[in-house]
């Protein structure tokens, strides 16, 4: 494997004289193609922000964000919406689904914006919606809704997959499915991933684990001993 995702003294803050707050304070990593990649942290730590700037979502003040061969800190804003639409998937806490379009036609939406999109037919199975797919997001369950914005994040077949929270707002055997089900994506379709959350037991679940404390990353270190999404318990 090798580097997917570089990044070299990372600095980002906010505000001005008293108001001044660094919010990453020079975040060096590199996440390889294919991983599985955790990053904790309490609120306030920085991991919104670290995942708003891999996204092209927001402006670095200095440092290096590389992903494949896209050096994203020199992009223009013409540039970063191709960047978007080209190599990533995101994946929110609140499913942002269109509500007066079906499980099928909120997939589709995303379909048109790559040029190697996956099946829709296919992914609808693969995440147990078939039978959904003609519902509306009222008529299913929250769980059901996640795969739906799951599904509407993989159908452009994207090289790297941003999750914010992903399982913040499900039970608890809802955020297990779910967490089998994002196993189950990474193993089938190769996309990166990089998941923010709160859940320490993630950890156990990815290949590479960051820890952010106070703008700062106080751990970045490999897991050698995976432990299956289904065993995992919190």
């Amino acid at each position: 494997m090798s580097a997917f995702l570089s990044i070299h003294d990372l600095r980002k803050s906010y505000g001005e004289g008293d108001a001044h707050v660094e919010v990453l304070r020079g975040i060096t990593t590199e996440v390889e193609r294919g991983e599985i990649c955790v990053l904790l942290g309490p609120s306030g730590s920085g991991k919104s922000t670290f995942l708003n700037m891999v996204g092209g979502l927001e402006p670095a003040d200095s440092g290096s964000i590389r992903v494949g061969d896209t050096e994203l800190t020199t992009l223009r804003d013409r540039d970063l919406v191709e960047y978007r639409r080209r190599e990533l998937g995101f994946i929110f806490q609140f499913y942002n689904l269109v509500p007066d379009l079906t499980v099928r036609e909120n997939i589709e939406v995303c379909q048109y914006l790559s040029k190697s999109p996956l099946s829709i037919d296919g992914l609808l199975k693969s995440l147990g919606l078939w039978e959904h797919r003609h519902k509306f997001p009222s008529q299913i369950s929250g769980g059901q809704q996640q795969r739906t914005a799951i599904g509407r994040a993989l159908v452009k077949n994207p090289s790297l997959l941003l999750c914010d929270e992903p399982t913040g707002a499900l039970d608890y055997k809802t955020s297990k499915e779910i967490l089998e089900l994002m196993e189950r994506v990474n193993q089938e379709y190769g996309c990166t991933m990089v998941i923010v959350t709160h859940n320490e037991a993630i950890r156990h679940m990815s290949h590479h684990l960051l820890h952010l404390r106070d703008g700062r990353l106080v751990e970045d270190r490999s897991n050698d001993h995976l432990v299956p999404a289904s065993q995992i318990t919190w």
